[in-house]
C-alpha cells in the first residue's frame, strides 16, 4: 500500500469513507490519474501536471477535495469553496450523503477536458 492509499484508509470515519468513494469516482472519471502522496496528502495527477488534491480537515470537519486552474471550471461553480485562495477551489463534504456525485464527475470531466485543450502549460 502506498502513502496515499495509507492517509485514506488510517483516517477516522466519517473522512475515511467520503475520501475512498471520491477516490474510486476520481479513478473511474478519469482513469489515467494517478494517486501520489505529497505534502502529506493525497494527490491526483495526469502525466506531471496536479489535477486534485484530498484533505481530511479534521479541525473544520470535512473533507476537501482542490482542484487547480479552477478559473477554467465553469460548470457547478456555486458548489466550489474558494476561501480567499487566489488559483485553488474546492468541493468540501462532511457527510457521505454530501458527496454529489453528478457535481464531482462534472468538474473533473472538466478539469480533464481542459488539460486536452491545452489549458495546462508544462
Amino acid at each position: 500500500m502506498n502513502p496515499a492509499e495509507a492517509y485514506i484508509l488510517n483516517q477516522p470515519e466519517p473522512y475515511r469513507s467520503i475520501l475512498i468513494h471520491v477516490q474510486v469516482i476520481i479513478e473511474h472519471t478519469i482513469p489515467e490519474a494517478e494517486l501520489k502522496y505529497k505534502w502529506k496528502i493525497p494527490y491526483f495527477y495526469v502525466g506531471k501536471r496536479p489535477i486534485c488534491y484530498l484533505n481530511a480537515s479534521h479541525k473544520n470537519h470535512f473533507v476537501d477535495v482542490a482542484f487547480w486552474h479552477s478559473s477554467y471550471i465553469t460548470k457547478y461553480t456555486e458548489h466550489l469553496v474558494d476561501e480567499n485562495r487566489k488559483v485553488v477551489k474546492s468541493l468540501r463534504y462532511k457527510t457521505l450523503e454530501d458527496v454529489n456525485d453528478t457535481v464531482l464527475i462534472a468538474v473533473l470531466n472538466q478539469v480533464n477536458s481542459n488539460k486536452e485543450e491545452g489549458f495546462y502549460k508544462n
